[in-house]
């Protein structure tokens, strides 16, 4: 049953939600363009910043990528940047069932379906960090199959289970078939190794995308809330590849905000890094 006071709560904290993930992305941007790291605009937030200039309406999310050496490089060196009230949250760091890196901001509180409360990890509002990697020259829809078939092994496997006969058997099926889709992505590295394609971890490509290396690099500004971010080179067939007929608005009944509950800020004000002229 769908509670239309909380829907109309989280309508109303929307732009807010949306304009402190902005200042998350700014924060990001200057630390990336500081030290030469490439990032670019990904998933809804490039379709945004093509279709409306901005944030899509409804959306309550930003997603960026990284190369994954990049991404290394920024684990290094963000968190010793970043204002007091961001962290980067890694998977190596906190346990989030999520393999993918986040910037967090801590003077919020932002609770999405996937969400788990018996695991400690910080649940303030955030924006996606995805690492890209080369993928093997073999047919789109045999890279589909394959990372749709890790992702949905992956997920099975770190969702909750309970015991049972039945559980247990999923557990091993799906533990076997993840092992199986490995061993055939390594070897399709191997013999058929490429630099033409681009695309996330295969874990977390459960849509199997891939995209051409020409259509990211050299990563282009691109205007976003009025701001200048980095986007893919050619964002019209990267969005392609992810959209297909991007520039179509989905009707009002899949308009859907991500989030079960959004607070934007816990307190009014938070502390800034002292600089270091001042001490």
């Amino acid at each position: 049953m769908e509670n239309k006071y909380l829907e109309e709560y989280k309508k109303q904290q929307l732009r807010k939600c949306q304009l402190k993930q902005l200042d998350i992305l700014k924060e990001t941007d200057a630390i990336c363009r500081r030290h030469h790291i490439d990032y670019w605009l990904d998933g809804g937030t490039i379709l945004g910043a093509v279709r409306h200039k901005g944030f899509i309406p409804w959306d309550d999310d930003i997603d960026i990528a990284m190369t994954a050496e990049g991404l290394e490089k920024f684990k290094q060196i963000a968190p010793k940047e970043f204002p007091d009230h961001l962290m980067l949250q890694t998977p190596e760091k906190e346990p989030t069932k999520e393999p993918i890196s986040k910037v967090r901001d801590l003077n919020s509180f932002y609770v999405e379906e996937s969400d788990d409360f018996s695991v400690d990890y910080q649940k303030g509002l955030y924006i996606d960090v995805f690492p890209m990697i080369p993928y093997p020259s073999i047919s789109r829809n045999l890279t589909k199959k394959i990372t749709r078939g890790i992702s949905k092994c992956y997920s099975i496997l770190h969702h909750k289970h309970y015991y049972s006969i039945r559980a247990f058997a999923e557990f091993f099926w799906f533990s076997f078939k993840y092992v199986i889709y490995r061993m055939i992505w390594s070897m399709a590295c191997i013999l058929r190794p490429t630099n033409t394609y681009y695309s996330n971890e295969p874990v977390t490509n459960g849509y199997g995308t891939q995209h051409r290396k020409d259509s990211i690099f050299p990563v282009a500004d691109i205007e976003f809330e009025g701001y200048s971010f980095l986007g893919p080179h050619n964002p019209d067939a990267y969005l392609k590849d992810l959209y297909h007929n991007y520039m179509e608005i989905p009707p009002v009944g899949k308009r859907k905000i991500h989030s079960i509950y959004i607070h934007s800020q816990l307190t009014p004000s938070v502390p800034q890094r002292a600089n270091k002229d001042d001490e």
